[in-house]
């Protein structure tokens, strides 16, 4: 494994192994407005929720790296402090890039990108009419983070008005994760989109107690067959089942098929069963494959 002293390493390999590692990251595309009322348009992938309630976002302007020079976002919020986070999809992702350009102060990016803007409520600053969410913020706080090349400076952003597109939304009014088209930032120029192809849900351990990878049997955990996110399901479960309900799961056909094929073969026997709980793992069957693998 390679091993880097981060004070070894200029700003540029920083920023590369960081963007690169740290990833994927969700994109603000914040508009800002100036003391004299020049409007400003620009993507910042360091950025996150912090907070629901007061609801708080994130987002860090950093000092460019190549000559250490702050963002006229960065100057804007210092002067009017208020912002509007737009979220970015796949529609729009070529116009964002596009608005990133570092265009002289007083340049619109909103004309450059050809984006619309849209008359805020509450806030100077208008939204990105094309942005599926628009968030009306005002900034609490700006935290400089150093003055050096790459520096953050935290912006923290309270969330006073949510402005949704209805038809990102699902039957009970909630957003779908699949409609949204979300984009995120990886390093270089590389970026990543959520489709439904790639979305998969992981159940939260919340109510209820898992029994943990250290409960499952030895042969279990150290399957070559299993992987460690196959183990983390298994370990997911309230408690391990009864002797009487392993004993029972013999009888389902496929796994009396494995048996009766491996018969005086223990080796054999232990892969093609872990193979089969795998299947059933894959289909969201984990109480079932739990079983199996316990035969």
């Amino acid at each position: 494994m390679l091993t880097l002293k981060t004070e070894d390493l200029t700003a540029v390999q920083l920023q590369d192994y960081l963007q690169y590692a740290i990833a994927p990251r969700p994109i603000c595309f914040a508009s800002t407005i100036d003391a004299e009322g020049n409007i400003n348009l620009s993507p910042f992938s360091f950025f996150n929720m912090f907070s629901t309630k007061p609801p708080i976002c994130v987002f860090s302007p950093a000092r460019r790296v190549r000559d250490n020079t702050t963002k006229h976002t960065l100057q804007n919020v210092l002067e009017v402090k208020e912002c509007v986070i737009n979220i970015v999809n796949y529609d729009m992702v070529q116009q964002m890039s596009l608005a990133s350009t570092e265009y002289a102060k007083g340049v619109n990016e909103f004309e450059k990108a050809g984006f619309t803007m849209l008359k805020s409520d509450i806030v100077k600053p208008p939204r990105v009419a094309e942005a599926p969410v628009q968030f009306e913020c005002v900034v609490n706080q700006v935290i400089p983070l150093g003055d050096n090349h790459g520096a953050g400076n935290l912006i923290l952003a309270e969330i006073k008005l949510i402005h949704i597109n209805e038809n990102i939304l699902d039957s009970s009014g909630k957003i779908d994760q699949q409609k949204i088209d979300l984009v995120a930032r990886l390093g270089g120029d590389w970026y990543c989109r959520v489709t439904e192809d790639n979305l998969f849900k992981v159940a939260k351990p919340l109510a209820k107690l898992g029994i943990g990878v250290n409960a499952l049997p030895q042969s279990v955990r150290l399957s070559k067959v299993l992987t460690g996110n196959d183990l983390g399901m298994l370990g997911n479960v309230e408690y391990l089942p009864s002797d009487e309900e392993v004993d029972l799961i013999s009888l389902n056909p496929q796994v009396k098929e494995v048996l009766d094929a491996t018969i005086g073969d223990v080796t054999n026997r232990e892969r093609e069963l872990h193979e089969l709980a795998k299947i059933f793992l894959n289909q969201g069957e984990v109480e079932l494959a739990l079983k199996i693998v316990l035969l």
